[in-house]
């Protein structure tokens, strides 16, 4: 098993920045995947950001040049910077981890969510 944490939600002006971590725990070994979902109210959950053990990365459409995925191998931890927020980023985010086989990524463990909100 694999125990997600995630810290650093909270409420942001438009244009204004914050940073998401996560610390993975547990079975580390089992996982060579990270990554970050988000889910609005009346909305599906949907992929944010990916980033595998070798540090190849992937990006939804919506926020390519806005936040960036990164993490911290000997720590076991995750990060999304989010620059340049807008009131649509308004979701609770989620942590997750699984395991990139060939092209194909399966998650399976999940963080409980940080809220982050995009208001003036």
């Amino acid at each position: 098993q694999v125990q997600l944490v995630e810290s650093g939600g909270g409420l942001v002006q438009p244009g204004g920045s914050l940073r998401l971590s996560c610390a993975a725990s547990g079975t580390i070994n089992s996982i060579n995947a990270m990554g970050w979902y988000r889910q609005a109210p009346g909305k599906q959950r949907e992929l944010v950001a990916g980033i595998t053990s070798s540090g190849n990365t992937n990006y939804a459409h919506f926020v390519k040049g806005r936040f960036t995925i990164s993490r911290d191998n000997a720590k076991n931890t995750v990060y999304l910077q989010m620059n340049s927020l807008k009131p649509e980023d308004t979701a609770v985010y989620y942590c997750s981890a699984g395991r990139t086989t060939g092209r194909s990524t399966t998650y399976t463990y999940w963080g409980q969510g940080t809220q982050v909100t995009v208001s003036s």
